[in-house]
């Protein structure tokens, strides 16, 4: 786990925000994927309904997903300085009662102000491990929140400082269409198990996915998977299932199984909008992986021909992805592995090490400003990060800080009651089953070491 104190001294060479704020204005060289990227969060509240620019911004949002309301002025005015001054003061009056988490992808002006930085896994274990604080103000996107829900203590309050910052590959399996597919699967397959005891299909969904679809797995026998122990997760499954079905990211999916030894043409793809997925039954019967038709818009965006351009650019150079990017991309790369995998290798290279990273702009850039002795880039030359995660700012974090102290951190004279704002919950009916599913993860155990990661990693995305 990273804490503030080793990256504030590098919060201005790491800052995306001022990177795509430089290149907007002329000032370097540099292109980003949408002009868009220069406004603030609250210009796109009351908008059109979308993830907002980034990587995201071409995908679908659900009807139903949740929108933010409008920010107060006074958030909205502040300066950057003003801010800083407004979060620093109310995190110093409510001391231990609030923890604030802030992720891997996030950008540079909100984790300055985390007490943990990791990934949405980590982040959880660390909310867990604060019982005592009142809040949990959770600095990502929403699943991170409601999985930090599941595994926080009774009564804490667990808080989305922008409640539009979902996740599109999240959102790609919904529990209805999960449902529908489960119920073709039952009608194809039936329930009884083989002589090994072994049922039909065993449900694994990544740690990237709604308390709804983690509640499905804990229902149908199935578990919860997170980027670094996949593998360990897939053989549990396979232990008790014929086969798998595996969503919402079918690249984590495929290149976990591809590696494990399982055949491409036993990994027939399901798209929810087609009659039995878009497959045969025949092809079906023969699957040992069936893979949701979600993924990672991020990651996506990684390519051959990147790493082929830095190889040239940069002979010797180590290229490491994360395994939510395309089989191809994985497959020319040095290595893969999750997000905490890739500041382990960094942080354990030695000095002049070169490094092309295939991940989120916000992490590589900081990572390249807190290991100045190596030289660290990212695989795409267009800066564009995480829409979602780049829904928060440091006004939504003054804001929602503020209310939970009361009046105004500033403003002795303000006389306002503390309030919960943001909140995000998980149902009692959702978070039993949710919770036994994380449970049969934290049991799962390997046979074998996972495959392109470090023994002994367990994290999220």
């Amino acid at each position: 786990m990273t804490t503030t104190s080793n990256i504030t001294d590098t919060s201005m060479t790491a800052s995306v925000d001022r990177t795509i704020r430089l290149i907007g204005a002329g000032q370097t060289t540099g292109s980003t994927c949408s002009p868009d990227l220069v406004k603030a969060p609250w210009e796109l509240d009351g908008g059109t309904p979308g993830y907002g620019p980034g990587s995201s911004m071409g995908d679908v949002l659900p009807t139903g997903a949740p929108r933010q309301g409008e920010l107060p002025a006074r958030y909205r005015a502040a300066s950057a300085r003003e801010l800083d001054a407004r979060i620093r003061a109310a995190k110093a009056t409510l001391g231990d009662r609030v923890v604030v988490l802030g992720h891997f992808y996030q950008r540079d002006e909100v984790v300055q102000y985390a007490d943990f930085v990791g990934d949405s896994f980590q982040l959880a274990q660390a909310a867990r491990s604060k019982s005592d604080a009142e809040a949990i103000v959770f600095c990502g996107v929403h699943f991170m929140a409601e999985t930090a829900d599941l595994l926080s203590a009774p009564g804490q309050a667990v808080i989305l400082p922008n409640l539009a910052a979902g996740c599109s590959m999240a959102d790609m399996a919904d529990i209805d269409s999960v449902t529908e597919c489960w119920e073709q699967l039952e009608e194809l397959y039936g329930t009884e198990p083989d002589a090994d005891g072994r049922v039909p299909v065993i449900p694994v969904t990544y740690m990237n996915s709604s308390a709804a679809l983690k509640g499905f797995c804990g229902e149908h026998g199935g578990i919860v998977c997170t980027s670094s122990n996949a593998a360990s997760v897939l053989e549990w499954a396979f232990e008790r299932g014929q086969r798998v079905l595996f969503f919402p990211d079918q690249h984590l999916g495929r290149n976990t199984a591809k590696a494990m030894g399982v055949p491409l043409e036993q990994m027939p793809m399901w798209n929810p909008r087609k009659p039995l997925g878009g497959n045969t039954p025949e092809g079906l019967d023969d699957a040992r992986v069936i893979l949701w038709h979600g993924f990672c818009s991020v990651h996506k965006r990684f390519t051959v021909d990147q790493i082929e351009q830095a190889r040239i650019d940069h002979p010797g150079v180590r290229v490491i992805v994360h395994p939510e990017c395309p089989m191809p991309v994985v497959d020319a790369a040095d290595e893969y592995g999750s997000t905490d995998y890739i500041t382990k290798a960094i942080a354990a290279a030695p000095a002049g090490s070169s490094f092309a990273i295939g991940t989120e702009i916000n992490l590589v850039q900081r990572l390249a400003a807190q290991y100045p002795q190596h030289t660290i880039f990212c695989l795409d030359p267009v800066v564009c990060p995480c829409s979602t995660m780049y829904r928060i700012h440091p006004g939504y974090l003054a804001w929602v800080l503020e209310a939970l102290v009361g009046g105004d951190a500033l403003d002795a004279g303000a006389d306002r009651p503390s309030e919960v704002l943001n909140r995000v919950t998980v149902g009692a009916d959702v978070a039993e089953p949710a919770r036994l599913a994380l449970e049969r993860m934290l049991a799962a155990k390997p046979r074998s070491e996972p495959v392109g990661v470090p023994p002994a990693t367990v994290d999220g995305v």
